[in-house]
């Protein structure tokens, strides 16, 4: 059983049509990229799945598991994490707080124990500073730890809120184009990053533009154009399909490459 299963996804914003019968299946260990030119639907896959928006119609499955119209939260309990194409993190707060603040959806103090604070919503204060700084330390960035977020370079940021996603103890991650705005280094640094996580048992679906980092990390591509696929494979296959360059560089590309 694939570990998230998505069967004839379909979305509309009125009349417009942002996905149209997706089918998507990933196997638990797999890094897995979702591609596809501006405005294909790949967010909108991303917000259907986590919570966001409930689909006009199709069935989604983690694990076994219906998804469909669960809140973002509860899709976060059950094991999918994600992060965003424009960061969310809250910018004046350290970023030792916005991972603390992932860390949270497994306590389980309530408002009343926030504050009498009885000895165990202490513990579990101590617990999550202590998780924090293990988190920032598995990105790369503890020694940013009492950094206010706002004040991080962009690629720092990325990685906060990939820590703060990693804090929820995810089953699925989410990444939704996490290299944008990186230099070259910081880019290499990321793909690195992403594997291990993986190589720790989290598995990875990727929405990402840069096509080096696509191909250099996921084993397979699932395009989309048009809230349709119109292509699924490894990479290298994904690559030269004439589907494929059409949407991206238009019909006499393609005719080029076929020729």
């Amino acid at each position: 059983m694939p570990l998230l299963e998505v069967r004839d996804l379909s979305m509309r914003f009125g009349g417009l049509v942002a996905l149209e019968d997706v089918d998507l299946a990933i196997e638990s260990g797999q890094i897995k990229g979702l591609i596809g030119p501006n405005g294909a639907g790949k967010t909108t896959f991303f917000n259907c799945v986590t919570g966001v928006f409930r689909p006009a119609r199709g069935a989604i499955e983690l694990a076994g598991k219906s998804l469909v119209g669960r809140k973002p939260h509860q899709v976060t309990k059950l094991g999918i994490a994600r992060t965003f194409q424009n960061i969310r993190l809250f910018a004046n707060m350290t970023a030792l707080e916005n991972v603390q603040v992932g860390l949270d959806v497994r306590h389980r103090t309530s408002v009343v124990g926030a504050i009498v604070r009885p000895p165990r919503t202490r513990a579990e204060e101590t617990e999550a500073t202590v998780r924090g700084h293990e988190l920032l330390a598995r990105v790369g960035i503890e020694k940013l730890a009492g950094h206010v977020a706002k004040n991080l370079s962009y690629g720092d940021q990325r990685r906060v809120e990939i820590a703060r996603a990693l804090a929820t103890r995810p089953k699925l991650l989410c990444l939704d184009e996490p290299a944008a705005g990186m230099n070259p280094a910081e880019k290499s640094s990321l793909m690195s990053l992403i594997r291990s996580i993986r190589d720790d048992g989290v598995t990875i679906l990727l929405i990402e533009h840069d096509m080096k980092v696509v191909m250099g990390i996921c084993e397979v591509v699932m395009v989309i154009d048009f809230g349709r696929t119109i292509a699924e494979g490894p990479p290298e296959q994904v690559q030269r399909d004439p589907r494929v360059i059409e949407a991206y560089l238009g019909a006499g590309a393609a005719d080029a490459a076929g020729g």
